[in-house]
């Protein structure tokens, strides 16, 4: 099953993952400046998504919801795309299922994708923490079942990973493997986060081939032969190119255009459902770092080049 157009997203906030996996924090997110970006982004006023991360750790750890009180942002036909992170030490999956299940009864109504664990590939993130897999494969069923339940016939469930390469191919078998058909069955959409041309220098003028062939990859290679059925829709999770020394606000504009171009021109064939960037805001202008300044605007609100790129690939691929 293909669609016509992309449906396009954002993440609001300011706070962000840096390499070590801890959390970059500036000023204080302000509302009433992202309500007014993101309404600015759906040129149309049709649908958009907006990204929020909440964590289930064990008692005594606390993990900031990012950004705080997502379910703000959805209104006005904006809809949440809900990222359930796992971050048991202990290694708890009933505690982890029943917080996925409380997230479907409390915001199931305003979900339109339900992201269970967030790159769950990587020991920096969930996938550092013990039992992630059968998290995920547990997470994925019972949030598909309480949606089920309660009639959300709306409400997407899938989770993510990075690029998967070498042995690493094989991680989307595994999980179906684990899982078996209750598993894939309840699967709506698998996710990608990825980044060209951040992490790795890529040509410009090779750029787009470079995201053509990773997302051919990820289909061909990693989805398909773990028997995720190509109706199955391939959903960009996060990607976005930073600002910063010797990166340009100009350039980041490029990029975000070529990229997003690439995506559409090939959504039919790899059936790409959704596009979601990362992200509205840069953590912290004042600072150099490469994860500070990812943002369509800078920590101030002020839109930088690629913020009205975006709002005008929204109108013209959504």
């Amino acid at each position: 099953m293909t669609s016509d157009g992309l449906l396009f997203g954002i993440y609001p906030g300011g706070a962000a993952g840096d390499e070590n996996g801890g959390v970059l924090q500036g000023p204080p997110d302000d509302p009433r400046r992202i309500t007014e970006a993101l309404t600015h982004l759906r040129p149309d006023g049709g649908p958009f998504l907006v990204r929020g991360y909440v964590s289930f750790a064990d008692p005594g750890d606390v993990y900031p919801q990012a950004p705080e009180r997502v379910e703000r942002y959805a209104t006005d036909g904006r809809a949440l795309d809900l990222v359930a992170q796992y971050r048991s030490h202990s290694g708890d999956v009933a505690g982890y299922v029943a917080f996925v299940r409380d997230l479907v009864r409390r915001h199931g109504t305003r979900v339109a994708t339900l992201q269970v664990t967030e790159e769950p590939n990587l020991p920096l993130y969930d996938g550092g923490h013990p039992r992630v897999l059968e998290a995920l494969v547990e997470g994925v069923v019972a949030a598909k079942e309480e949606a089920r339940l309660l009639g959300l016939d709306h409400l997407r469930v899938g989770f993510n990973t990075t690029p998967l390469f070498g042995p690493a191919e094989g991680f989307v078998a595994a999980l179906t493997a684990d899982g078996g058909r209750r598993f894939v069955e309840a699967v709506d959409y698998v996710g990608l986060d990825f980044f060209p041309d951040v992490f790795q220098p890529a040509p410009a003028d090779g750029l787009a081939e470079a995201v053509a062939g990773l997302l051919g990859h990820h289909r061909d290679r990693c989805l398909t032969p773990a028997g995720i059925d190509e109706s199955v829709p391939l959903w960009i999770t996060e990607n976005g190119w930073p600002t910063g020394p010797d990166r340009s606000p100009q350039r980041q504009a490029e990029v975000l255009e070529t990229i997003v171009t690439a995506i559409a021109d090939h959504r039919t064939r790899l059936n790409i459902g959704g596009y979601t960037h990362f992200a509205l805001r840069d953590a912290d202008s004042a600072k150099p770092g490469l994860f500070h300044r990812f943002g369509l605007l800078g920590d101030d609100y002020r839109p930088k080049p690629a913020f009205d790129t975006y709002r005008r690939l929204v109108e013209r691929f959504g």
